[in-house]
C-alpha cells in the first residue's frame, strides 16, 4: 500500500497520540501508522521531491497541523503535542474518518481555512479557486496554491507563538524585524533605541538610516486575534510623533486595525504605517525571523537559447 494522504491519517494518529498518554512526538507514532496502513519499507523511506523528509513524515505533520487548526490536538513544546479534550470527545463518537469535512464544523478551522476575521469577497473567491477540479488549473497553478497554503499555515503558526511567548521574547522579535529590514543600524543600537512599554507592547524611536539622519517612531502591541487595536490608540500614537520630533510612525499589532483606524492614517500629514497580524507574518517569512528555509524545489524550462542557431 503506497502512502496515505494527510485527511487518512488524521484519524489513526489522533487515536495513537492520545493512547500515548499526556504529550508525545510523530515519531513515536510512526511504527504504529506502518503497521496500520501496511507500509512497506520503501513506503517508509520515500522522500518529498526536496529529499529534505519522508513522504510520510511530511503527511502525518501536515495532518497534525490541520487537527490543530481545529482545537484537536496542542503543542506542548518544541516538537511534542498532546490531545486536546475536544479531539478526546471527537474520538469517542467513534468517527470512521476525521477529514477537512469533519474538520470544518470547528468555527476555529474554518476561520483558518477562510485565512482573515471577516469573510470578504477576495477570501470567498479564494476558497472557491481551492476547490475547483485541478483540470482547470495548471501545473503552475497548483504549485503557488500550495505554496500559498503552507505559508499561511506558517503564519498562523507564528501568529501563535508571538502571541503566548514571553513579552520579553516580543521586544527581541520586533527588534530583529527591524534590523533584518535594514533599520536601527545594528541589533545593539536598536536594542537601545526600542524597549517594553509595560503593557506586553514596545515603543520607541529608531533610525531609518545607518547615519540617523531621520528616525522612525515605532509601537508594537500584542493582542489577541479577535482584539483589534482601537482607533483611539492609533490616533494617539500619530499624536506621539510629535513629542519624539518624529515625522514617521511603524505601529504594529499582532491582531488587526479595524477600518476607521486606516482612514484616519490616510488624513495624517505624518508618514504612518499600520502593520496588522497578517502583514507582520508575511514580513517574518520574507526576512526570515524566526522562520528557517524548510525546503527547496527547483523548477527546470526549456533553455530556448541552448536549442537555437
Amino acid at each position: 500500500m503506497s502512502v496515505p494522504d494527510y485527511q487518512s491519517l488524521m484519524l489513526p494518529l489522533l487515536r495513537y497520540a492520545y493512547e500515548k498518554g499526556e504529550e508525545t512526538h510523530i515519531a513515536a507514532i510512526v511504527d504504529e501508522i506502518a503497521k496500520e496502513f501496511s507500509l512497506t519499507e520503501d513506503d517508509l523511506t520515500t522522500q518529498i521531491p526536496s529529499g529534505g523528509q519522508t513522504l510520510l513524515m511530511n503527511r502525518l505533520h501536515w495532518a497534525k497541523t490541520y487537527m490543530g487548526r481545529a482545537g484537536l490536538v496542542e503543542s506542548t513544546r518544541r516538537g511534542f503535542f498532546r490531545v486536546t479534550s475536544r479531539g478526546e470527545d471527537l474520538l469517542n463518537k467513534g468517527l470512521a474518518r476525521i477529514d477537512n469535512e469533519v474538520l470544518s464544523k470547528f468555527p476555529e478551522f474554518v476561520q483558518w481555512r477562510s485565512r482573515t476575521n471577516q469573510e470578504t469577497e477576495e477570501a470567498s473567491k479564494k476558497v472557491k479557486l481551492r476547490e475547483r477540479d485541478e483540470d482547470d488549473e495548471s501545473p503552475e497553478d497548483r504549485i503557488l496554491a500550495g505554496f500559498k497554503e503552507i505559508n499561511d499555515a506558517l503564519s498562523a503558526d507564528l501568529l501563535d507563538r508571538i502571541r503566548s511567548a514571553p513579552p520579553v521574547f516580543f521586544e527581541r522579535l520586533i527588534v530583529d524585524l527591524l534590523v533584518a529590514m535594514g533599520y536601527g543600524g545594528g541589533r545593539s543600537e536598536a536594542g537601545k533605541a526600542l524597549g517594553r512599554s509595560g503593557d506586553g507592547g514596545v515603543d520607541g524611536i529608531i533610525n531609518e538610516d545607518a547615519l540617523g539622519l531621520d528616525v522612525v517612531y515605532v509601537q508594537a502591541k500584542r493582542f489577541a486575534a479577535d482584539n483589534p487595536v482601537s482607533a483611539s490608540s492609533v490616533r494617539d500614537f500619530v499624536g506621539s510623533l510629535e513629542g519624539f520630533r518624529a515625522g514617521k510612525g511603524v505601529f504594529v499589532t499582532t491582531s488587526y486595525f479595524p477600518p476607521s483606524a486606516v482612514e484616519f492614517t490616510a488624513r495624517v500629514s505624518k508618514r504612518v504605517v499600520l502593520i496588522d497580524g497578517k502583514e507582520l507574518a508575511r514580513l517574518l517569512i520574507k526576512y526570515k525571523v524566526g522562520v528557517r528555509t524548510k525546503d527547496t524545489y527547483s523548477i527546470g524550462a526549456l533553455d530556448e537559447d541552448y536549442f537555437s542557431d
